[in-house]
């Protein structure tokens, strides 16, 4: 059990990165089906279904940026850059992109759902490219 000085020292918790990487992993599996679905009604074929699953991914996870992470990351990003240019005579900062504050990883946020909603992507999008085809 972490105590309070591990939450002054570190206070990031880690059931709540946990929480937050299931609520992402759900919304990008869910997306994923709905693509596949949108993707299979227009008869996206080969290529351009794998593109349209592409940008849809990364547009579903630019928009949870802007609307759960940026408002509440930004300023937090500025105040701790701000503090660090002070303390480190001037040079430091973190990015305008840092989701370290709710996930493990960058990389976790950005890319991570990619390849965990591929599999129902292409289970819904033949489906109804057959059902539409048919």
């Amino acid at each position: 059990m972490p105590t309070e000085r591990d939450f002054q020292l570190s206070p990031i918790v880690q059931e709540s990165v946990i929480h937050n990487t299931r609520t992402l992993n759900n919304l990008q599996s869910l997306t994923s089906s709905l693509f596949g679905v949108a993707a299979g009604i227009l008869g996206l074929e080969s290529y351009n279904g794998f593109l349209f699953y592409l940008v849809c991914s990364i547009l579903t996870t630019v928009l949870f940026y802007v609307v759960r992470i940026a408002p509440t990351g930004i300023p937090a990003a500025a105040a701790a850059a701000a503090s660090q240019k002070s303390a480190a005579g001037g040079v430091g900062g973190s990015g305008a992109f840092d989701t370290s504050r709710y996930y493990r990883s960058p990389y976790e946020f950005w890319t991570g759902g990619l390849l965990n909603g591929l599999a129902g992507f292409i289970l819904t999008w033949t489906l109804f490219f057959g059902l539409v085809r048919a």
